[in-house]
Protein backbone atom coordinates (compact mmCIF):
# COMPACT_ATOMS: atom_id res chain seq x y z
CA UNK A 1 0.00 0.00 0.00
CA UNK A 2 1.02 3.62 -0.35
CA UNK A 3 2.46 5.33 2.72
CA UNK A 4 1.83 8.87 1.50
CA UNK A 5 -1.37 10.30 3.01
CA UNK A 6 -1.81 7.25 5.24
CA UNK A 7 -2.60 7.46 8.95
CA UNK A 8 -0.37 5.33 11.16
CA UNK A 9 -0.47 4.34 14.81
CA UNK A 10 2.77 3.14 16.41
CA UNK A 11 2.73 1.52 19.85
CA UNK A 12 5.78 2.24 21.95
CA UNK A 13 6.36 5.12 19.57
CA UNK A 14 8.18 7.51 21.87
CA UNK A 15 11.68 6.00 21.64
CA UNK A 16 13.88 3.41 19.94
CA UNK A 17 12.42 1.56 16.98
CA UNK A 18 9.02 3.10 17.59
CA UNK A 19 10.37 6.64 17.34
CA UNK A 20 12.20 5.66 14.15
CA UNK A 21 8.88 4.42 12.74
CA UNK A 22 7.25 7.75 13.52
CA UNK A 23 9.99 9.69 11.76
CA UNK A 24 9.96 7.32 8.78
CA UNK A 25 6.20 7.67 8.33
CA UNK A 26 6.47 11.45 8.47
CA UNK A 27 9.31 11.48 5.96
CA UNK A 28 7.24 9.27 3.65
CA UNK A 29 4.36 11.73 3.67
CA UNK A 30 1.93 10.20 6.15
CA UNK A 31 -1.01 12.48 6.87
CA UNK A 32 -1.01 11.72 10.58
CA UNK A 33 0.94 9.57 13.02
CA UNK A 34 -0.43 8.58 16.41
CA UNK A 35 2.40 8.01 18.88
CA UNK A 36 1.08 5.54 21.44
CA UNK A 37 2.95 5.54 24.74
CA UNK A 38 2.20 4.88 28.40
CA UNK A 39 2.87 8.55 29.16
CA UNK A 40 2.12 11.02 26.32
CA UNK A 41 4.62 13.46 27.85
CA UNK A 42 7.37 11.11 26.71
CA UNK A 43 6.37 11.77 23.09
CA UNK A 44 6.16 15.53 23.39
CA UNK A 45 9.46 16.01 21.54
CA UNK A 46 7.90 14.34 18.47
CA UNK A 47 4.72 16.40 18.74
CA UNK A 48 6.81 19.57 18.97
CA UNK A 49 8.66 18.68 15.77
CA UNK A 50 5.46 18.34 13.71
CA UNK A 51 2.38 19.34 15.72
CA UNK A 52 0.17 19.31 12.62
CA UNK A 53 0.74 15.62 11.99
CA UNK A 54 1.90 13.99 15.25
CA UNK A 55 -0.60 13.11 17.98
CA UNK A 56 0.53 11.54 21.26
CA UNK A 57 -1.97 9.19 22.90
CA UNK A 58 -1.88 7.28 26.16
CA UNK A 59 -1.76 3.55 25.54
CA UNK A 60 -0.50 0.62 27.56
CA UNK A 61 -1.20 -2.45 25.42
CA UNK A 62 -1.66 -4.48 28.59
CA UNK A 63 -4.72 -2.43 29.56
CA UNK A 64 -7.86 -3.28 27.57
CA UNK A 65 -9.63 -0.08 28.54
CA UNK A 66 -6.80 2.01 27.05
CA UNK A 67 -6.89 -0.01 23.83
CA UNK A 68 -10.64 0.59 23.62
CA UNK A 69 -10.13 4.31 24.20
CA UNK A 70 -7.40 4.48 21.55
CA UNK A 71 -9.62 2.79 18.99
CA UNK A 72 -12.44 5.22 19.78
CA UNK A 73 -10.09 8.19 19.38
CA UNK A 74 -8.12 7.05 16.34
CA UNK A 75 -10.88 6.25 13.86
CA UNK A 76 -8.84 7.07 10.76
CA UNK A 77 -5.92 4.64 11.18
CA UNK A 78 -4.89 2.79 8.02
CA UNK A 79 -1.56 1.35 9.27
CA UNK A 80 -1.10 -0.24 12.69
CA UNK A 81 2.42 -0.92 13.95
CA UNK A 82 2.58 -3.20 16.98
CA UNK A 83 6.01 -2.23 18.26
CA UNK A 84 5.69 -2.09 22.06
CA UNK A 85 7.60 -4.94 23.65
CA UNK A 86 8.91 -6.27 26.94
CA UNK A 87 12.05 -8.28 27.73
CA UNK A 88 12.53 -9.27 31.37
CA UNK A 89 15.97 -10.91 30.98
CA UNK A 90 14.85 -14.04 32.86
CA UNK A 91 15.18 -17.71 31.98
CA UNK A 92 12.17 -19.97 32.29
CA UNK A 93 13.35 -22.07 35.24
CA UNK A 94 15.61 -19.71 37.18
CA UNK A 95 13.10 -16.90 37.34
CA UNK A 96 11.63 -16.74 40.87
CA UNK A 97 8.10 -17.23 39.54
CA UNK A 98 6.04 -16.98 36.34
CA UNK A 99 5.38 -13.25 36.57
CA UNK A 100 8.09 -12.24 34.07
CA UNK A 101 7.02 -14.84 31.51
CA UNK A 102 3.37 -13.84 31.92
CA UNK A 103 4.23 -10.15 31.52
CA UNK A 104 6.23 -10.83 28.36
CA UNK A 105 3.40 -12.86 26.87
CA UNK A 106 0.91 -10.16 27.85
CA UNK A 107 2.89 -7.35 26.19
CA UNK A 108 4.37 -9.22 23.24
CA UNK A 109 1.41 -11.41 22.28
CA UNK A 110 -1.91 -10.60 23.94
CA UNK A 111 -1.37 -6.85 23.66
CA UNK A 112 -0.76 -6.87 19.89
CA UNK A 113 -3.61 -9.33 19.43
CA UNK A 114 -5.95 -7.03 21.33
CA UNK A 115 -4.77 -4.10 19.21
CA UNK A 116 -5.47 -6.01 16.01
CA UNK A 117 -8.94 -7.00 17.21
CA UNK A 118 -9.76 -3.41 18.17
CA UNK A 119 -8.44 -1.82 14.98
CA UNK A 120 -9.45 -4.41 12.38
CA UNK A 121 -12.87 -2.77 11.81
CA UNK A 122 -11.18 0.62 11.43
CA UNK A 123 -8.63 -0.74 8.96
CA UNK A 124 -11.49 -2.31 6.99
CA UNK A 125 -12.80 1.15 6.07
CA UNK A 126 -9.85 1.69 3.73
CA UNK A 127 -9.33 0.17 0.31
CA UNK A 128 -5.88 -0.85 1.50
CA UNK A 129 -4.57 -1.11 5.03
CA UNK A 130 -1.74 -2.78 6.89
CA UNK A 131 -0.56 -4.22 10.19
CA UNK A 132 3.14 -4.56 10.97
CA UNK A 133 4.13 -6.68 13.95
CA UNK A 134 7.63 -5.99 15.25
CA UNK A 135 8.98 -9.40 16.23
CA UNK A 136 12.48 -10.75 16.79
CA UNK A 137 15.05 -13.21 15.55
CA UNK A 138 14.21 -14.83 18.88
CA UNK A 139 10.85 -15.61 17.29
CA UNK A 140 12.32 -17.88 14.61
CA UNK A 141 14.96 -19.60 16.76
CA UNK A 142 14.39 -20.49 20.41
CA UNK A 143 16.84 -18.63 22.65
CA UNK A 144 17.01 -20.26 26.13
CA UNK A 145 18.59 -17.17 27.67
CA UNK A 146 15.56 -15.13 26.62
CA UNK A 147 13.14 -16.96 28.89
CA UNK A 148 9.57 -15.94 28.14
CA UNK A 149 10.58 -13.35 25.52
CA UNK A 150 11.54 -15.81 22.80
CA UNK A 151 8.37 -17.94 23.20
CA UNK A 152 6.24 -14.78 23.18
CA UNK A 153 7.77 -13.73 19.86
CA UNK A 154 7.14 -17.21 18.44
CA UNK A 155 3.51 -16.70 19.46
CA UNK A 156 3.49 -13.29 17.80
CA UNK A 157 4.77 -14.79 14.58
CA UNK A 158 2.06 -17.49 14.57
CA UNK A 159 -0.52 -14.82 15.38
CA UNK A 160 0.62 -12.81 12.36
CA UNK A 161 0.02 -15.79 10.08
CA UNK A 162 -3.44 -16.46 11.52
CA UNK A 163 -4.48 -12.80 11.31
CA UNK A 164 -3.19 -12.56 7.76
CA UNK A 165 -5.69 -15.23 6.76
CA UNK A 166 -8.57 -13.62 8.63
CA UNK A 167 -7.88 -10.12 7.34
CA UNK A 168 -7.21 -11.01 3.70
CA UNK A 169 -10.87 -10.51 2.68
CA UNK A 170 -10.75 -6.86 3.79
CA UNK A 171 -7.43 -6.26 2.00
CA UNK A 172 -5.44 -5.66 5.19
CA UNK A 173 -1.89 -6.98 4.87
CA UNK A 174 -0.09 -8.37 7.93
CA UNK A 175 3.69 -8.19 7.96
CA UNK A 176 5.87 -9.96 10.50
CA UNK A 177 9.11 -8.04 11.00
CA UNK A 178 11.99 -10.22 12.16
CA UNK A 179 14.42 -7.95 13.99
CA UNK A 180 17.95 -8.78 15.14
CA UNK A 181 20.20 -6.66 17.32
CA UNK A 182 19.31 -2.98 17.35
CA UNK A 183 20.81 -0.06 19.24
CA UNK A 184 17.95 0.45 21.71
CA UNK A 185 17.54 0.44 25.47
CA UNK A 186 16.03 -3.05 25.32
CA UNK A 187 19.21 -4.40 23.70
CA UNK A 188 21.66 -2.50 25.91
CA UNK A 189 22.97 -5.82 27.27
CA UNK A 190 23.90 -7.09 23.79
CA UNK A 191 27.51 -6.87 22.70
CA UNK A 192 28.78 -6.37 19.17
CA UNK A 193 27.37 -4.62 16.14
CA UNK A 194 23.86 -3.21 16.39
CA UNK A 195 21.73 -1.77 13.63
CA UNK A 196 20.20 1.67 14.02
CA UNK A 197 16.45 1.90 14.70
CA UNK A 198 16.15 3.88 11.45
CA UNK A 199 17.43 0.87 9.49
CA UNK A 200 14.64 -1.26 10.90
CA UNK A 201 11.96 1.36 10.22
CA UNK A 202 13.13 1.85 6.63
CA UNK A 203 13.05 -1.90 5.97
CA UNK A 204 9.60 -2.08 7.56
CA UNK A 205 8.11 0.67 5.41
CA UNK A 206 9.40 -1.07 2.29
CA UNK A 207 7.73 -4.26 3.49
CA UNK A 208 4.45 -2.45 4.18
CA UNK A 209 4.48 -0.90 0.72
CA UNK A 210 4.92 -4.36 -0.83
CA UNK A 211 2.45 -6.07 1.47
CA UNK A 212 5.18 -8.57 2.37
CA UNK A 213 4.26 -11.42 4.71
CA UNK A 214 7.56 -11.65 6.60
CA UNK A 215 10.79 -9.68 6.33
CA UNK A 216 14.20 -9.97 7.98
CA UNK A 217 14.97 -6.33 8.70
CA UNK A 218 18.73 -6.41 9.32
CA UNK A 219 21.95 -8.37 8.99
CA UNK A 220 21.58 -10.31 12.23
CA UNK A 221 18.06 -11.45 11.41
CA UNK A 222 19.24 -12.66 7.99
CA UNK A 223 22.21 -14.41 9.59
CA UNK A 224 20.04 -16.15 12.20
CA UNK A 225 17.67 -17.46 9.54
CA UNK A 226 20.57 -18.68 7.42
CA UNK A 227 22.17 -20.50 10.35
CA UNK A 228 18.84 -22.05 11.28
CA UNK A 229 18.33 -23.31 7.73
CA UNK A 230 21.90 -24.57 7.40
CA UNK A 231 22.19 -26.52 10.66
CA UNK A 232 19.14 -26.35 12.93
CA UNK A 233 20.50 -28.70 15.62
CA UNK A 234 23.92 -27.05 15.59
CA UNK A 235 22.26 -23.67 16.02
CA UNK A 236 20.16 -25.01 18.88
CA UNK A 237 23.35 -26.14 20.60
CA UNK A 238 24.88 -22.71 20.01
CA UNK A 239 21.90 -21.12 21.71
CA UNK A 240 22.26 -23.61 24.57
CA UNK A 241 25.86 -22.56 25.10
CA UNK A 242 24.70 -18.99 25.63
CA UNK A 243 23.40 -20.11 29.03
CA UNK A 244 26.95 -20.81 30.22
CA UNK A 245 27.88 -17.15 30.14
CA UNK A 246 28.01 -16.08 26.51
CA UNK A 247 25.67 -13.16 26.05
CA UNK A 248 22.62 -13.66 23.84
CA UNK A 249 22.95 -11.85 20.51
CA UNK A 250 19.55 -12.29 18.92
CA UNK A 251 17.53 -9.81 20.96
CA UNK A 252 15.70 -6.74 19.83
Amino acid sequence: MEIKDSVALVTGGNRGIGEAFVRAFLAAGAKRVYVATRDPANAQHLVDEDPARVVAIQLDVGKPEQIEAAAAQCQDVSILVNNAGQFSMQTLLKAPDLSAARAEMETNYFGPLAMCRAFAPILARHNESAIANVLSAGGIVAVPGMGGYSPSKFAGRAMSTCLRAELAPQNTSVTALIVGSVDTRMASHVEGFKETPATIADAALKAIRKGADEVDTDFMAVDVRANLARDPKGFELQMRRSLSGERVTTGR
